[in-house]
């Protein structure tokens, strides 16, 4: 049997590595946050950690790994 990701996996994994080449490019947090706005994003803190977000929606997509903090 195989494992088929779904598509809310892989929207997940497509918008991590948006925001993992974003956080790369940006000398800080500030601009990062800033640079994901643009494309609809942003970082939000909650009490299971920071999430990445839709701008037009507030969804979560998924939590933001601790190697991008």
């Amino acid at each position: 049997m195989s494992f088929i990701p779904s598509e809310a996996q892989f929207e997940a994994a497509n918008v991590l590595d948006l925001v993992a080449r974003e956080r790369a490019m940006s000398l800080s947090s500030r601009e990062w946050k800033h640079r994901l706005v643009g494309y609809g994003y942003a970082i939000r803190e909650t009490d299971k950690g920071p999430v990445v977000e839709t701008l037009t929606m507030g969804q979560e997509i998924c939590a933001l790994p601790a190697t991008l903090h």
